[in-house]
């Protein structure tokens, strides 16, 4: 039995550092996997680079965290001036607005800085996103869920929204081609051979030409929902008057419905500038009036906004906008497309691009309308 005791002892000693072995493998192995589904877990979600194709360059978005942020989880509440619901998160920060009766919304999202230095120092650095709605907003539609469906797909996406899609045509923009070799964006110019619906600045000149519509820009025919059909005139490519580049981008790039002209019958677009101030699309912000309005501070990114110009008779309106927000020098800014600047601009040639001050076109605001 003596001779016995040595191997009991050896064969327990191994016994004991193979249970010791195996129990820290296996405790390593847990630690392990939980690291691992913890690092899942916490991992934020990354934002999707945006690409060439999607976000202009000339818009300089700057890189940030996408709001992503569960439906469930906001508050919605009713504001007035205008009517509109306000989506806040649970810190109380606006993640959403949305208005009664327009299909315009404004997202909170990455920040981003729009720059012209061609024309202007000054720049617009903003964190709203604008976009259209299925449908024109109700008090209540949070509830929907066609709403629901869309707020997910568009919170914290960096798809390009109205705002980079009017950056598409400015000055030095990159040309991008669709499948069927249509050349959708890149500089437009202006309407050649026209005085325009804009002019030079204070300057009175008569208008030998209608202006470019948005197909005139693209270079194709274009078939309206009337079953009238718009064809190109060739001197008149890549080029577009304000309301023409107003229904290129928020028509033909963001799907709003498009009318052929001024008369005809449905809920789109219309062609002119004095049209659309007077139509019934969307929701007057700033009522037309024959007077420059005294408060514009309801005023919202993606809004159009409208001026007298001194080109047409009876105060009628000649010039069309699209409202940034406010540049870095706290001035209410806006882009549009004139002759003076060859084209689509928020910089300062052939009339400062803001709606406050003595400048031309501030002096000839009239009226404003969120779509």
């Amino acid at each position: 039995m003596k001779r016995l005791q040595p191997r009991i002892r050896r064969f327990s000693r191994t016994r004991n550092a193979t249970l010791f072995l195996v129990t820290a493998v296996l405790l390593a192995a847990s630690c392990g996997l939980s690291l691992q589904l913890r690092h899942r877990i916490d991992k934020p979600t990354a934002s999707p680079v945006p690409s060439a194709s999607q976000v202009s360059r000339a818009s300089l978005a700057s890189p940030g965290a996408g709001i992503r942020v569960r439906s469930g989880s906001l508050h919605f509440e009713r504001i007035g001036n205008p009517a509109r619901t306000v989506a806040r998160d649970q810190r109380g920060a606006v993640i959403a607005t949305f208005t009664d009766g327009a299909r315009t919304a404004v997202l909170t999202g990455p920040s981003r800085t729009f720059a012209e230095p061609r024309t202007t120092d000054a720049k617009v650095v903003t964190k709203s996103w604008v976009r259209l709605l299925p449908k024109a907003w109700a008090r209540g539609a949070e509830k929907s869920g066609w709403f629901k469906t869309w707020l997910r797909s568009r919170l914290g996406s960096r798809d390009p929204d109205i705002l980079a899609t009017a950056f598409d045509y400015i000055a030095g923009a990159p040309v991008r081609t669709t499948a069927a070799g249509v050349k959708y964006s890149g500089a437009a110019r202006y309407t050649p051979g026209t005085a325009g619906d804009s002019g030079r600045a204070g300057q009175r000149k008569p208008k030998p030409r209608t202006g470019s519509d948005f197909y005139d820009y693209l270079g194709i025919p274009w078939t309206f929902p009337d079953k009238v059909t718009r064809t190109p005139e060739k001197d008149r490519a890549r080029s577009v008057d304000s309301s023409g580049y107003v229904r290129l981008v928020y028509g033909y790039r963001s799907g709003f419905p498009l009318n052929s002209r001024d008369s005809a019958a449905g809920n789109g677009l219309q062609r002119t500038p004095d049209a659309i101030a007077h139509g019934r699309l969307g929701l007057p912000v700033i009522p037309l009036s024959n007077r420059r309005p005294a408060v514009i501070q309801q005023l919202q990114p993606g809004d159009l906004v409208f001026f007298r110009t001194k080109e047409l008779p009876g105060g009628r309106i000649g010039h069309i906008g699209i409202y940034l927000g406010l540049d870095t020098a706290d001035h209410p800014r806006f882009i549009s497309s004139r002759k003076n600047a060859g084209g689509p601009t928020m910089g300062d040639k052939g009339g400062t691009s803001r709606l406050d001050g003595d400048g031309y076109y501030a002096q000839g605001l009239r009226a404003a309308r969120r779509l």
